[in-house]
């Protein structure tokens, strides 16, 4: 315990790391909300589009410089940060981030604020639910879009870590809820982390270009789909192009976006065995087998014309869910699908379950669903076998085994019930908008999971209490709830001690 006096010194000092790193990441965001006027080269005639983003580079610019000043420290005392401060600075950045990104929406007058906040937290978040007309809207727009959820998939923590704050950045790290530290050095690990992110975008985008799809429309596509993101260049997503071969291509980035990274080290470090101990693959895997076939089975002749189609679609569009991308091949709101209760009640399960742990995907996530179920499996054994009968829980996470003890079973319980009751309180919000109970979950369960399948419901003149709604329940689900209770714990806390002192 600190005396009174000296506890004020350590906030002040903890509050100046926070506002000199919050400084750091608006600066280097100034740099990375200029990339879309690079498009100009190839699209001289949206050189006016280019200015909207120029101004709210300088307005990022200007705030990252004020930030760091007010700060009064060095970079060297701003580099340890600690995961108290991490909350904070996650919490901060991600909505700093997000007012900075629809300044050009604004600027161009193609949103209002609540549509642009929207669609950038959309973005963002990686959900994919959009208000954006894609047909009418410029080329730096979209590129813009894409590489929200492309940057947005990887997070801030692995960027400032990898290049910004280095080692000293657990703190912020472990805040933003990421367990895959697979290197014994943390900035390490998140270089790797954008090492592997990177190659997968570029050869999503060789593969999308070599089956066909245009050289714009493949880099946005290649982006959007490792990121589980959902963001399209087209008005009806992947299924305007009819390609089979450009389905599988996006399914194949979909599951690749929804692996978490310690996995796909094991695979970069040709560690099969390792690979093959995770539970998370086996079963997103089979989840999608089984959820593929009955969706194929209930949809011929409902929403399906026939034997072909229903494979394509029925794969396609429990891939999407399950990994929380949002791209689709159907219209959910002109065909038979809001009819079809049992393909939506399927897609909406798998949306909340989401992909895996410490991957760009939302949701529960596949790691605490195979911790869940072995406890109860062991649970059953135990409860059959002899009493004197103790065994350890073991399940693999990467390239490491993980004893389940308590405090991983409380933190799984925790996320649980924030996210139900984030949910229920969601739909709730929706239905008394007017809309009807299985649109609501289909369409919440989308925004909380970060998907960004639409049954309708979002629309640009939506009603902005439901447009709202939507747009905290994206923010949250990203956020997995707990670094925005514990940041905001935090800073009442603080607070409240500061004005006690006085």
């Amino acid at each position: 315990m600190y005396p009174a006096g000296d506890y004020v010194t350590v906030l002040k000092r903890r509050y100046r790391v926070t506002l000199w790193n919050l400084g750091s990441l608006f600066l280097w965001f100034s740099l990375l909300i200029l990339f879309p006027v690079i498009f100009v080269i190839f699209y001289p005639e949206e050189l006016h589009n280019g200015l909207y983003f120029v101004y709210a580079a300088v307005i990022s610019a200007l705030l990252g410089y004020f930030l760091q000043v007010t700060s009064r420290i060095k970079k060297e005392e701003a580099s340890l940060v600690t995961i108290q401060e991490g909350a904070v600075i996650v919490l901060f950045s991600w909505i700093g981030v997000i007012m900075l990104s629809s300044l050009p929406f604004v600027f161009a007058r193609i949103l209002n604020f609540s549509q642009a906040i929207f669609e950038t937290t959309s973005g963002w978040t990686t959900t994919g639910l959009t208000v954006v007309d894609v047909t009418k809207v410029s080329k730096l727009f979209l590129v813009w879009r894409s590489v929200m959820q492309y940057v947005g998939g990887a997070g801030f923590a692995v960027i400032m870590v990898g290049s910004i704050i280095g080692p000293g950045g657990f703190g912020l790290y472990s805040a933003e809820g990421r367990t895959d530290n697979i290197l014994p050095n943390i900035k390490d690990s998140a270089k790797m982390i954008m090492v592997m992110y990177l190659t997968y975008a570029v050869a999503g985008m060789v593969a999308y270009i070599l089956v066909g799809m245009p050289p714009f429309d493949a880099f946005n596509h290649s982006l959007t789909a490792l990121a589980t993101g959902g963001f399209s260049t087209r008005a009806g997503s992947i299924g305007e192009f009819n390609s089979f071969p450009i389905e599988v291509v996006t399914i194949i980035l979909m599951f690749t976006g929804a692996t978490g990274f310690g996995i796909h080290y094991t695979l970069w470090k040709g560690n099969f065995k390792a690979f093959v101990k995770n539970g998370e693959p086996w079963l997103m895997f089979s989840t999608v087998a089984v959820t593929a076939s009955v969706v194929y089975a209930k949809g011929i002749h409902v929403v399906f014309n026939d034997k072909l189609s229903a494979f394509r679609d029925s794969l396609f569009q429990t891939v999407s869910a399950l990994t929380g991308t949002g791209f689709s091949t159907v219209d959910f709101t002109t065909n038979n699908w809001p009819m079809f209760s049992t393909g939506m009640f399927i897609l909406t399960v798998l949306m909340i379950l989401g992909g895996m742990m410490d991957s760009t995907s939302g949701g529960l996530k596949q790691f605490r669903l195979f911790v869940t179920l072995r406890l109860i499996v062991e649970a059953v054994i135990k409860f059959v076998s002899p009493r004197s009968r103790v065994r350890e829980i073991v399940v693999w996470k990467g390239d490491k085994p993980k004893v389940v003890d308590g405090s991983m079973t409380k933190e799984i319980l925790l996320v649980f019930s924030l996210y139900f009751t984030t949910y229920f309180t969601g739909v709730t919000i929706l239905t008394l908008y007017g809309y009807s109970l299985q649109n609501a979950m289909f369409e919440f369960a989308s925004a909380l999971s970060g998907v960004g399948l639409s049954c309708g419901i979002v629309q640009p003149d939506m009603p902005l209490g439901a447009m709202w709604t939507l747009t905290f329940g994206m923010f949250l689900g990203r956020l997995e709830f707990l670094v925005v209770i514990y940041s905001i714990s935090k800073l009442i806390r603080d607070a409240m001690f500061v004005m006690s002192r006085r």
